[in-house]
């Protein structure tokens, strides 16, 4: 009983180091480009990661809805500067499709700094 306690307390600690150097990894510093699809285009950004995490995220190109894409702007970059992906991003309302792309558009340039 004693070495089953024991071999279970082995397999606990060594899938909870594996996971958690999973998700300490950090980015490369640099600057990276992606892109995704938009409500009305391509949107095309460019992520700056530095020491690690994101630290700046400027839209470089969109065909967007002048009105309406700011929102999705000034709701998901603020939510990801500090991060290491834009899975939790907050999304506006009213701008959700522009939003999304904007979070896939950063996922994407921040698989180049892996």
């Amino acid at each position: 009983m004693k070495k089953i306690v024991m071999l279970a307390a082995s397999v606990l600690l060594s899938v909870g180091v594996l996971v958690g150097c999973g998700s300490s990894a950090a980015l490369k510093d640099g600057s990276y480009q992606g892109e995704a699809q938009g409500h009305n285009g391509v949107i095309k950004l460019t992520v700056t990661v530095a020491d690690g995490v994101i630290s700046g995220v400027t839209v470089d190109e969109n065909t967007e809805t002048p009105e309406i894409f700011p929102n999705a702007e000034e709701k998901v970059i603020p939510s990801v500067v500090g991060k290491k992906s834009a899975d939790d991003a907050e999304v506006a309302s009213g701008a959700t499709v522009s939003s999304n792309a904007l979070k896939e558009a950063i996922n994407k340039a921040l698989e180049q700094a892996k």
